[in-house]
């Protein structure tokens, strides 16, 4: 599965951008999905100094291939406090959601993950469910509506 109750994190408490991103890789890492934080907050880091992957309405949706990455993810890290993220609004983010897929036939996965997900972040009530969720299950329930599963 590309999400499950391991790759959440309701309150997730980080000060700024890089934290977050380190934080969200090392549950991915123990959750088996990489095999190198190191390697894929590189990734990461890469993606975010090409363009700033806070998309707006306090979303943000970090992205790296990486050969670390042992198979495609989504780690959700819903932050106790605003961050700084340089989005595109000019508005700090609450919400991130950050992808990982491997190298290899990278680009197709990818684009399908973030083109389903972007897709539903439009959808205002989604997002409100998501940022009043109070559980792991109930999360994960709304997640189960992107088109995510098969890909």
């Amino acid at each position: 599965m590309i999400v499950d109750e391991k790759l959440i994190e309701l309150e997730l408490n980080v000060k700024d951008k890089n934290e977050a991103i380190n934080k969200l890789a090392e549950m991915a890492a123990k959750a088996n999905k990489i095999s190198s934080v190191d390697e894929f907050v590189k990734s990461v880091l890469m993606r975010e100094e090409e363009f700033s992957t806070g998309v707006g309405n306090g979303i943000a949706i970090p992205h790296g291939k990486s050969k670390a990455v042992n198979e495609a993810m989504i780690v959700l890290g819903i932050c106790k406090n605003f961050i700084e993220w340089d989005s595109l609004d000019g508005d700090p983010v609450e919400i991130i959601f950050m992808l990982g897929v491997p190298e290899e036939n990278a680009n197709n996965i990818h684009l399908k993950i973030l083109s389903n997900l972007s897709r539903k972040l439009m959808d205002e009530d989604f997002v409100m469910r998501l940022k009043e969720s109070k559980t792991v299950e109930s999360v994960l329930e709304i997640l189960n509506e992107i088109e995510i599963k098969n890909i």
